[in-house]
């Protein structure tokens, strides 16, 4: 079994940058720019950063193209590509890229939308799924005696150790 996903999240170093491909389809290519913190051994609080090459195709590179912008954060998911070129003067290049297949803009207000890239009949088309707003849980106030609750804490703490396989998010 084999897997090349990626899932990225940070903010744009640069407006995307968009083409069209001989065929007409649109590409966007951008940079993204995640950060890292971490404590040194000194105990100073550190930050480590990593740029990434993002390229976009066809309706996911104009959704892109029309509403990132420089410094706009963005959540990718996609798969990595590795291209090799020889330069003009003859010397081995290589370029390691995220292909998004998906990608969420990030918070504008209260609004969050995601649009994803699905094959269908050998054409891929754009999905677009808005986020539905997360229900509030509260804890209802318990009127059963004190024993009787201890005894369901008890079950519920035995219930929460089994791991059902429909909890599993993937």
């Amino acid at each position: 079994m084999n897997l090349n996903k990626v899932f990225i999240l940070g903010n744009l170093t640069r407006d995307p940058e968009k083409r069209n491909l001989p065929s007409g389809q649109p590409v966007v290519s951008f940079g993204v720019a995640t950060n890292r913190f971490f404590t040194n051994q000194q105990g100073e609080r550190q930050q480590d950063t990593e740029f990434h090459n993002i390229t976009a195709f066809g309706k996911l590179a104009d959704i892109a193209s029309q509403y990132l912008r420089k410094g706009s954060m963005v959540l990718i998911e996609g798969r990595l590509r590795t291209r090799s070129w020889q330069d003009s003067s003859g010397e081995k290049r290589f370029k390691t890229e995220i292909i998004a297949d998906a990608l969420q803009l990030g918070p504008k207000g209260q609004e969050q939308t995601e649009f994803r890239e699905k094959p269908r009949d050998n054409k891929k088309s754009e999905e677009k799924i808005e986020e539905d707003d997360i229900p509030v849980i509260e804890e209802e106030s318990s009127s059963v005696p004190a024993k009787e609750s201890e005894e369901n804490a008890e079950e519920e703490d035995e219930k929460e150790e089994e791991i059902d396989v429909k909890d599993i998010p993937f």
